[in-house]
């Protein structure tokens, strides 16, 4: 008996034992960089009991022994262990590279990336902080196939974006994408600070940008700025960075040695003499008594080394029903012209969701940027090309010139004054830039977990307030001065309000998922602007900006510009836009995906008042197919097509007036008054974009390897052109050309950890891009630019560079005699002569004209591409960016342009490498030949250069702080970056980057070096 109530203690003891609760506790932790991990769901498997990491990754949580823990993370592998007796269990999550951005933010809601059938790429906040702008778009450049972003170096100004080429003839931003930032409408993301941003999405095919209708004909990008977490402690951030701009590939200009040597080959009696005079003026040179003393570089004087500057503090958080996200920023850039062409901007904003009950939530979030921008004289780098070197930029002889004694290349005998420091100096140009977005949502759940209604109301007001001061200068008495002062000021109003309702449904039944939402959206576009100009206010030695008020002006200019619009005047306008959209998503056994949008756009633009705008698009998720099963080399690929259509609203809407005239008209013998009446009015529509994509998306070698690669055209008919008027002269816009843009894009990256202290990735991506004119509506072309002319023609690419084809430069008389189009000339009074260029007589009349010229290339590159490495090891990191482009080109219109007067200065290159005597030069003329009316008759080859390039975009160093013991524990991360450090190119500019590919007086873009720092506490 005592034995069995022995036995009996024992087996109660024992189970009392095992079913006993242990309490375990432990940290999670990133496996690529040793950071704790808040928010890792921490569950006992087969049960509902669970709990979260905090802040710095703890947890703790009752457990039995023989139960196992489950750690989870969205990005993260997850990890199992089985909990015997132990009290503390540490985990080290490894990353999941298959689940990285595994929900992406798309139209009116997210979507698994797994389930996507569009084109969706996806950069996240640390690849976009990595750059140092003031524009956040200028961090993807390089890093989106398909996306062409073309840089600029002013203090302030946004870069040029195209996706997938360019489909609208019209400029004035017809071609540029729309921006929505967290749901509402932007046309530029400049006021944004790129330390807000989460991520940016850029939707390229139709099927994903079609939601958002007539503003996403030309793709759109995606902007998610940063939220609080549930349950995470207040999070204080600061990040900064301060550097220097530096102008890199600055052209060299002739020197006045080499300059001299040029006036006196050009055979112009006069240049020579205009050294003379500059020698008697300046002295002559000690070393080489025949050129002047005087030996100005006109660049080095007008460029600086420029600082910038950012600074960012941040708070993020929340509880289990509120979330809340508030940031302050700071930024400040100096341009690189020695002038005050600074920009500067303050950011302020907050995001707040709370979770009012169980099916109703809400959100409010603000965001208010104040800038002020100074805006460069960029007339200064045109300037300074031409001014010629033997003169200095002030002269002490000069004492009845104001408010310096500003040297004059009159005094020398030219015919330009060439001196770009007085504009500089007695120019100013200031925007004031305030940006104000208010948004308010609201979502309840009308059947919990099946039908949601959102709706959401989105505000942005933005202000420009524009001031131009010219002020009056004198080069002294009988010289050409600026006898005014001139006043401008302009203040723009935009108005934008969206207001969006949305009900989607959502269910899983069997292996089938659906989504459906069905939606509609009005929207209210008004612009209001008012610009006075006065005339002579209170200026001079001790006056400053206090005087710089309309009131003070002594008279305002109601005179009309060249464009018959007043210098002061009034305008506004009111735009109205209301649309029904829907969207399904249908997804069967993670297999098969069906996806398709529907949109209708109305306004009040457009004579044709609404457009209806279908899309559809099929995924097959091969890797999830039996006979794919234990593969050993896919492990996920999916083979994707869409096609769909958008409309363009960007174009400008319809615009002419109807006109009469009195007139008498005869009928027999009687004489009857009467009117002509006649009209140039435009009725117009929104261009249509018709586009067809096919791709694929694939996951190789336990994900280590991802490939993603896409076929497009995208189509726009009804576009926009010009067409001639029958019997009336004049020309009117109308939508009936066809433009095509076609391409492949191909990006690939492979991820791989060593070990635990070492991993890297690589990748790369690889784009071309051929666009084509259709249909120009029976025109035979489409020309602009006059004699540097640029043409459109069925075949070729949009405002391709139109001119004579160069095939040399004739060495010798016999070679011009041996030339019939050269003997043609010279019997046409023209003079040809050894050192001139040798054209291509294209039509074979033995005559050189208009009727010669040629496609000589397109600004639009046929090919681009990128390429990324990155490393860890402990605590160090290091990334490096390279990115290039190809099969462009860039008309020098800087050189071209001295053929129009023999006076100027010219760049180094041509100085060096000129025809000096036969077998000299095949390809530059001499100095007399690119002055020669008959070389430069029209724009030609020789002036329209190769635009490749290669640039090692960013290369960033960084190292993370060991973390200290105790309970004040902050991550600290230091780190260097060289922004643009290097750039490979062959043309003769500051930079290869020409947005329209005439580089006239293009601002440099500096390379820029930092040193920053991130503190997260």
């Amino acid at each position: 008996m005592k034995t069995r109530f022995t036995l009996l203690l024992i087996l109660l003891f024992t189970v009392n034992a095992f079913s006993q609760d242990i309490l375990v506790s432990g940290t999670v932790v990133s496996a690529e960089d040793n950071m704790s991990v808040p928010g890792v769901n921490v569950i006992v498997k087969g049960t509902t009991r669970g709990v979260s990491t905090d802040f710095d990754g703890n947890y703790s949580i009752n457990v039995k022994s023989g139960e196992t823990l489950e750690f989870s993370f969205i990005g993260f592998k997850p990890q199992s262990v089985t909990i015997k007796n132990q009290a503390t269990v540490n985990i080290s999550l490894e990353p999941d590279v298959a689940s990285l951005d595994e929900i992406v933010v798309i139209g009116y809601g997210a979507q698994k990336k797994a389930d996507l059938t569009g084109s969706i790429t996806t950069i996240k906040s640390e690849d976009i902080t990595r750059t140092p702008s003031a524009a956040p778009m200028q961090s993807l450049q390089g890093k989106v196939a398909g996306l062409q972003v073309v840089s600029s170096g002013a203090p302030g100004t946004s870069p040029t974006v195209r996706v997938r080429g360019l489909g609208s003839y019209t400029g004035d931003g017809a071609s540029d994408p729309l921006y929505v930032v967290d749901g509402a409408f932007f046309d530029d993301i400049d006021f944004l600070n790129n330390e807000d941003i989460k991520t940016i999405s850029v939707l390229k095919d139709a099927s994903a940008s079609a939601i958002y209708g007539v503003r996403a004909a030309n793709g759109v990008i995606l902007i998610e700025t940063h939220s609080g977490k549930p349950n995470q402690k207040p999070q204080i951030s600061y990040s900064g960075y301060q550097g220097v701009q530096v102008a890199h590939n600055v052209v060299k200009l002739s020197n006045s040695e080499q300059f001299a040597t040029l006036a006196r080959e050009s055979g112009s009696a006069a240049e020579a003499s205009f050294i003379e005079n500059a020698m008697q003026r300046y002295g002559r040179s000690r070393i080489n008594p025949n050129i002047p003393a005087v030996n100005t570089d006109w660049y080095d004087l007008i460029l600086r080394h420029a600082l910038i500057q950012n600074h960012n503090l941040g708070v993020t958080g929340g509880t289990e029903d509120i979330t809340y996200s508030i940031g302050l920023s700071q930024f400040e850039q100096e341009g690189i012209l020695r002038t005050k062409n600074d920009y500067e901007r303050f950011n302020i904003r907050t995001k707040l969701n709370v979770n009012v009950s169980d099916r109703l939530k809400v959100g409010a979030s603000t965001l208010l940027s104040n800038a002020t921008r100074y805006r460069p004289e960029e007339t200064a780098f045109a300037l300074a090309y031409f001014a010629v070197p033997t003169m200095p930029v002030l002269d002490p002889s000069k004492t009845d010139a104001f408010p310096r004694p500003y040297a004059n290349a009159n005094d020398l005998g030219y015919r330009g004054t060439q001196n770009p420091f007085p504009v500089i100096e007695n120019t100013e140009n200031r925007n004031k830039i305030r940006n104000t977005l208010m948004t308010f949502d609201l979502q309840y759940e009308v059947i919990p977990d099946k039908l949601d209604f959102k709706t959401a109301y989105f505000h942005n007001l933005e202000t420009l307030e524009v001031r131009e001061v010219r002020l009056p200068f004198s080069f002294g008495i009988g010289n050409a001065d600026r006898n005014t002062a001139e006043l401008i000021k302009r203040k723009e109003t935009l108005s934008e309000q969206t207001w969006d309702n949305t009900l989607t449904y959502t269910d899983d039944f069997g292996k089938h998922n659906l989504t459906v939402l069905a939606g509609t959206s009005f929207r209210d576009r008004s612009f209001e602007q008012l610009e006075i100009k006065g005339i002579n206010f209170p200026n001079g030695p001790g006056i400053g900006d206090e005087s710089y008020f309309l009131d003070l002006s002594k008279d305002i200019d109601l005179t009309e510009r060249a464009n018959r619009d007043r210098f002061t005047g009034d305008d506004g306008a009111r735009q109205y836009f209301f649309s029904y959209f829907g969207r399904i998503a249908y997804n069967f056994d993670d297999k098969y995906l069906l996806y398709g949008t529907f949109r209708a756009d109305g306004t009040n633009k457009y004579q044709e008042k609404w457009g209806y705008f279908p899309t559809i698009g099929a995924g097959w998720v091969v890797s999830s197919e039996p006979f794919m099963k234990d593969n050993g080399v896919f492990d996920f690929l999916k083979l994707r097509a869409t096609w769909g259509e958008l409309g363009n609203a960007n174009v400008a809407s319809s615009s002419g007036s109807i006109t009469s005239e009195e007139t008498i008209a005869s009928f027999g013998d009687t004489r009857f008054p009467g009117l002509i009446t006649s009209s140039d009015f435009e009725i117009l529509k929104w261009e249509v974009t018709e586009e067809t994509n096919f791709g694929f998306t694939a996951r190789l070698f336990d994900n280590q390897l991802s490939i993603e690669s896409d076929y497009f055209t995208r189509e726009t008919r009804d576009a926009i052109i010009p067409v001639s008027r029958l019997l009336i002269p004049g020309e009117t816009r109308q939508n009936v050309g066809v433009i095509r843009n076609s391409g492949i894009e191909f990006v690939i990256n492979w991820n791989k950890r060593v070990s635990e202290d070492f991993s890297y990735s690589i990748g790369g991506n690889f784009s071309t891009l051929k666009n084509e004119i259709l249909d120009l509506a029976g025109q035979e072309n489409l020309t602009s630019g006059g004699d540097t002319a640029q043409r459109s023609v069925v075949g070729g690419a949009i405002n391709s560079f139109f001119g004579l084809e160069v095939a040399g430069v004739y060495q010798t008389e016999a070679e011009i005699l041996a030339d019939p189009a050269a003997v043609t000339a010279r019997g046409n009074g023209l003079t040809v002569e050894p050192g001139d260029f040798r054209f291509v007589d294209h039509n074979g009349d033995m005559e050189i004209d208009a009727q010669d010229r040629v496609d000589l290339g397109s600004f639009l590159p046929s090919y681009s591409f990128g390429f990324n490495l990155g490393l860890n090891y402990k605590a160090f990191d290091f990334s490096l960016n390279v990115i290039g482009q190809g099969g462009n080109v860039i008309a020098n219109i800087k050189r071209f342009s001295i053929r129009q007067s023999p006076d100027p200065n010219i760049d180094r290159d041509f100085a060096v490498n000129r025809w000096r005597g036969e077998g000299t030069s095949n390809t530059y003329p001499s100095a007399r030949g690119i002055r020669n009316p008959w070389s430069n008759q029209f724009l030609n080859s020789f002036f329209v250069e190769d635009g490749d390039f290669v640039r090692l975009q960013n290369v960033t160093l960084g190292y993370t702080l060991p973390k200290s013991k105790g309970k004040f524990n902050p991550d600290i991360r230091f780190y260097i970056t060289a922004e643009r450090p290097l750039t490979i190119f062959k043309y003769n500019g500051f930079n290869p980057e020409v947005a329209n590919g005439r580089d006239q007086q293009t601002y440099p873009i500096p390379g820029v070096y930092t040193l920053g720092v991130n503190i997260k506490i």
